[in-house]
């Protein structure tokens, strides 16, 4: 195989041709917003093409974003792993919520939900904090939600609502190193309003869940610590996480498909469905998110699959994720500008994929009930039970 990359930077990294090549190497590094780039130009039998890698600093990219102005914003941390075999995950957000105009009305969030396939219970919290109880560091992991805290390291706290209590103790590993939906220059830019990245994929976690009166032991549930902020949520979406598929334990997914208002509030604009994604396969990182690659993709949603499919430069990505009604729970989400939408969120969903290399016969990796499957709606007639907070 060899090296596939875009005009402006990587669309998709492949283990470099055994064969020997003749090339010239000349780099310059830069940084942008906690992104370290190395560009590298290759001249390559006097072809000349250009790579972007990333390098990314962990404590940086989970460094917290909020200035506390009037522009409205949210900013969330959230933890999230799978049982090994068994339908069983959890799902923890520390967040912090500015409404528009009103940074004094600011609070911390603490949420945390416990899926249970087998019952097809789900058990779900979410606790209101004040913000002068709240701490999020500047660099790094270093944040308290009332009682609660998260590190790099170990996440503990509890979280109480609708007579149902969830607490957790929980210590997890990182190592793998971050990862990013969007292209680099989109973290500083205007476009789009939410930003998101995995600050470690393959999170191993070990301790205790306990849900209200059960204790669960999470010894080796892997999973992944992720980081996501905005002054808006996105208009309409469908997000998909896989943190290692049946088939193939080292393979990362991250994949949107969304519709995004641009333009003024009194006339906005909403933008052609979008589909970016990043796969981690083999040990090299495949980007699909350049925009015209987003906008190239297909893909449509209903509220129980998804079905996407895209491609760069002859490497296609195509598949699907799904769930069932009783195995999503609807959350209430905030909006910075006003309004409240419905985050449809399962953690035990179910994911293939298919991938297609130049010259190579097709790979299909799927994960039977360890896909995160996430749904943005203002539609109500989507037959999911929404926690009342």
């Amino acid at each position: 195989m060899g090296l596939v990359v875009s005009n402006h930077g990587v669309c998709a990294m492949f283990h470099l041709s055994h064969a020997p090549i003749e090339k010239e190497i000349m780099t310059n590094w830069s940084r942008l917003d906690g992104l370290c780039l190395m560009s590298v130009i290759i001249k390559d039998r006097g072809n000349e093409v250009c790579l972007t890698e990333i390098k990314m600093n962990r404590d940086e990219c989970n460094g917290f974003r909020y200035d506390f102005s009037h522009k409205g914003h949210y900013e969330s941390y959230f933890q999230r792993a799978n049982h090994p075999n068994r339908p069983l995950a959890f799902w923890i957000r520390y967040t912090v919520f500015s409404p528009r105009n009103r940074p004094k009305d600011a609070v911390g969030e603490l949420w945390a939900i416990y899926f249970n396939g087998e019952s097809h219970k789900i058990t779900a919290v979410k606790e209101n904090i004040p913000i002068t109880r709240c701490r999020f560091a500047p660099y790094g992991l270093n944040i308290q939600v009332g009682q609660a805290t998260l590190d790099n390291q170990v996440l503990q706290g509890q979280s109480s609502a609708l007579g149902n209590t969830i607490a957790w103790q929980l210590q997890y590993e990182s190592p793998s190193p971050p990862l990013c939906l969007l292209k680099p220059q989109y973290y500083t830019a205007p476009f789009p309003k939410a930003k998101a990245l995995v600050g470690s994929p393959f999170a191993v976690y070990h301790g205790n869940l306990t849900v209200n009166d059960e204790t669960i032991a999470i010894d080796g549930w892997v999973g992944s610590q992720n980081h996501n902020w905005g002054s808006q949520h996105t208009d309409r979406y469908a997000w998909g996480q896989v943190c290692g598929f049946d088939n193939s334990a080292d393979t990362h997914l991250e994949i949107a498909t969304a519709k995004v208002k641009i333009g003024p509030s009194f006339f906005p604009i909403r933008t052609p469905w979008m589909t970016m994604a990043v796969l981690r396969y083999q040990g090299r990182d495949y980007a699909f998110n350049d925009m015209v690659t987003a906008l190239r993709a297909t893909a449509e949603y209903d509220f129980r699959v998804w079905r996407f499919s895209t491609q760069c430069h002859g490497v296609q990505l195509e598949g699907r994720m799904e769930t069932t009604a009783v195995d999503f729970i609807g959350l209430p989400y905030d909006n910075p500008p006003g309004g409240r939408k419905t985050c449809l969120n399962s953690k035990i969903a179910t994911a293939e994929i298919r991938l297609s290399f130049p010259g190579e016969p097709p790979v299909t990796l799927f994960s039977k009930h360890r896909a995160a499957f996430e749904i943005l709606t203002d539609d109500n007639n989507h037959g999911v039970e929404v926690l009342s907070v």
